[in-house]
């Protein structure tokens, strides 16, 4: 009998197990795949090439230094010199924003850009209100669910309230901005992972873009510095040094509960054999929690995503040769995301097809963090680029996964050279046996390969983090008083946070 028996190892899973085996619970965790991570693992996918990229997922902005300090994790991220940069042609001419390098270098990038000093000064003051948000509700993540009001009150800011959690995030981004780059570079945020439009009533593209502009109560992204294994591998230790059980190669196949005590039932290579706990956290899916337990799943969720790895031997020549490519992709490289460009590409993937020009965005993680490179790799001055395509929902890749990805991919890295002053492929490095070193996965892909229902990164559409009328005390509970969910598809879940395992690990201690 242990207190708690964790099903899935995956940051939360591990945040959760670290915590409980500190307060002195008996803890187990049962990871299906032969490693612990989940999604937030660092791989060496291409054959006899000494380059250790975040696979899945790339940037850390959500996880809160609170469990980096609770925990002791010998864990560290580094900011990036550059935010974001956007290229366009602009009256035959390439050009292009760019966001960040100091204030100056912004606002003189605003103004080619748009001719006048009104969009930066917009920019400052939309971005001044979102930062205003994020000190206030940041915090709220690791503490009980506020109520709706009392997250009202808490950030007390009514223009604010009203732009971010009653309307449509278009409607605030259309009044507050005129050049359409600048409004797509401002959506993006909302467009991650989740296939909505800037008008979607559901405001599930207002949910994305709050948990993308709150984090750390900054809103940046940082690079996680050794990978994201780096993390995961910190947490394993720190779960394990705490006294937690991490057994790999365990699928568990069953919940069965009373309420008071539960049995895991769970499956091996080597047969079939079943724990006791006194409570159950699972670090899966509301889909996977509800098959575990024999009821009726949660309505289906549909991933909308393309991610893409790549090693360069040399980064590309841009044709705006006013940016240095080093600085341009030190953040994020925009592709194909004007607003209008945006709005298309979710009407042609809403409508069955393809977005005729793919938008995506490209980060290159080796510019702040070398040592995910083998030195060799360094010295020759090669480097990785990870790319997050947006608007292709799960749908369009029902029919032929393996023909459609390589129909996307080809359209999206069009889109990426019509930009630049050489063709991507140039760049490419080769593996020991000469291939290209550049890989996709497909919404299809990310739900064979790690269980994510409907390939959706965030396991089901985020929630705003407030209480309402189905959640818990910690936004974890489920309608079993020793089960709790710890995966993304709590509420304030999703991304690289570890809150739901925090959260879970604090509803479990009654706290």
């Amino acid at each position: 009998m242990y207190d708690a028996v964790i099903v899935g190892g995956g940051h939360n899973g591990l945040v959760a197990a670290a915590y409980l085996a500190r307060a002195g619970c008996s803890v187990l965790v049962l990871e299906r795949l032969g490693r612990t991570g989940g999604a937030a693992v660092s791989t060496r996918p291409f054959a006899g090439v000494d380059a250790r990229l975040s696979r899945y997922s790339y940037l850390v902005s959500l996880l809160p230094q609170k469990i980096v300090d609770d925990l002791g994790l010998r864990f560290a991220v580094r900011k990036r010199t550059v935010s974001s940069y956007t290229p366009v042609e602009r009256a035959g001419r390439a050009t292009g924003l760019l966001v960040g390098g100091g204030a100056d270098r912004t606002r003189e990038s605003f103004l080619r850009l748009t001719g006048s000093d009104r969009e930066y000064e917009n920019w400052q003051a939309f971005y001044a209100m979102t930062r205003h948000v994020a000190e206030r509700v940041f915090p709220t993540l690791t503490e009980p669910l506020p109520t709706r009001e009392e997250l009202r009150s808490r950030i007390g800011h009514e223009d604010a309230w009203r732009m971010l959690f009653e309307e449509p995030l278009g409607v605030a981004v259309e009044k507050n901005f005129a050049d359409d780059l600048v409004r797509g570079v401002v959506l993006t945020d909302a467009l991650i992972g989740t296939f909505a439009d800037a008008h979607d009533t559901s405001l599930r593209q207002n949910r994305c873009f709050l948990y993308h502009v709150i984090g750390g109560g900054t809103g940046d992204w940082d690079v996680p510095v050794g990978g994201m294994g780096a993390l995961t591998d910190a947490l394993a230790a720190a779960a394990r040094s705490a006294g937690a059980e991490i057994a790999t190669g365990h699928e568990a196949t069953r919940i069965a509960t009373d309420g008071t005590a539960a049995e895991v039932t769970f499956r091996t290579a080597g047969g079939e054999g079943a724990v006791a706990a006194r409570r159950v956290l699972v670090n899966a899916s509301p889909h996977a929690l509800a098959a575990l337990l024999g009821e009726e799943p949660p309505a289906p969720a549909e991933g909308a995503q393309l991610k893409v790895n790549m090693l360069l031997r040399r980064l590309p020549r841009l044709r705006d040769r006013s940016v240095d490519p080093r600085e341009a992709f030190a953040g994020t490289f925009h592709i194909a995301e004007g607003y209008g460009q945006l709005a298309r590409a979710y009407r042609e993937a809403a409508a069955g097809e393809l977005p005729s020009a793919p938008p995506s965005e490209i980060y290159c993680h080796s510019l702040t963090d070398p040592s995910i490179l083998g030195p060799e790799l360094v010295e020759r001055g090669y480097q990785t680029l990870t790319l997050f395509g947006l608007h292709t929902p799960a749908r369009l890749f029902g029919l032929h996964n393996d023909g459609i990805r390589a129909e996307l991919l080809k359209a999206t890295l069009t889109e990426l050279d019509a930009h630049l002053d050489e063709p991507i492929a140039d760049c490419l490095a080769l593996d020991e046996d000469g291939r290209p070193c550049i890989e996709a996965k497909t919404p299809l892909d990310l739900e064979r390969d790690l269980r994510l229902p409907g390939g959706h990164i965030f396991h089901r559409d985020l929630a705003f983090p407030y209480a309402g009328e189905t959640t818990g005390r910690w936004g974890v509970e489920t309608a079993h008083a020793n089960v709790l969910l710890c995966g993304a598809g709590a509420v304030r879940g999703g991304g690289v946070s570890g809150i739901p395992g925090h959260n879970a690990a604090m509803a479990a201690l009654g706290r």
